[in-house]
């Protein structure tokens, strides 16, 4: 690849190993893990039924993004590694604060809806949304890597904008170059991030932290546990580069909270 992922829980970052050179995507729960079958979401089903299945779907997620993270295809021809967030941007050795970060309080979470693009003006990001979920190995599918600007949600998780933990992830880079978050790593603290939706809303997010974490010490509670608010993890690949096993070693992660609504 070119240096140049509760309705409340989901994966991880995106990536594939040069040596197969395909998607190889993240394990997302024990063998044989299926994904929820649409008829166990009938909207008939009673709201504590499908909040109980919803906690269950997430733990399960979570706790298998312990284990690692997908891995992109290396390009021959990259020059610079994307950018690595820098300690100012993490939360504080403390935790994250309680209180709004830089005076954004949060807002009422929205109705579910499907969400449709991200955007991230700071670094131009302006990308489509694909839905992902689980394969029938219980893996996690990850965004098409034929194209450099996608990126996906994970449709088993909270929408965008509604009460839970989102996650939208992408790759960092493909085998033509740099890809949708590239630049993740370059974000800062206060800049927004912007979900369209089908409903014809677009929540409006402000980040709270930028964080890096190691694939063999991924703090999946921290990162996709439950929340009574509206909040948001962008994902991607990073914390540096290994030429022996040819894979990204760790995921950059973006946590932000609802505070507005257009």
């Amino acid at each position: 690849m070119r240096r140049n992922p509760n309705r409340r829980a989901a994966p991880a970052a995106t990536a594939l190993p040069v040596s197969a050179g395909r998607r190889t995507p993240l394990r997302a729960g024990p063998p044989g893990a299926r994904r929820p079958h649409p008829s166990r979401r009938s909207p008939s089903s009673s709201p504590a039924r499908e909040s109980r299945r919803k906690a269950v779907a997430a733990a399960c997620i979570a706790v298998a993004l312990c284990f690692g993270s997908w891995l992109i295809q290396r390009g021959a021809d990259i020059q610079d590694p994307p950018p690595v967030p820098s300690a100012a941007e993490a939360f504080p050795a403390a935790g994250p604060p309680a209180g709004p970060v830089r005076g954004e309080r949060a807002v009422p979470p929205l109705p579910v809806a499907v969400p449709t693009r991200v955007r991230i003006p700071a670094i131009d990001v302006d990308a489509p949304l694909q839905p992902l979920g689980l394969l029938p190995d219980g893996s996690l599918s990850s965004p098409r890597d034929d194209e450099t600007n996608l990126a996906g949600w994970y449709a088993d998780g909270a929408a965008p904008g509604a009460t839970g933990t989102a996650v939208v992830a992408g790759h960092v880079d493909t085998a033509t170059g740099p890809a949708v978050f590239y630049n993740l790593g370059a974000l800062k603290k206060g800049y927004r991030v912007e979900v369209a939706r089908a409903d014809g809303r677009t929540a409006l997010f402000t980040i709270d932290a930028i964080e890096v974490y190691s694939r063999t010490d991924f703090p999946s509670q921290k990162v996709y546990g439950p929340s009574k608010r509206a909040e948001l993890r962008v994902i991607t690949c990073g914390g540096g580069f290994s030429e022996e096993s040819h894979a990204y070693l760790g995921n950059v992660v973006v946590y932000a909270h609802l505070t507005g609504v257009r």
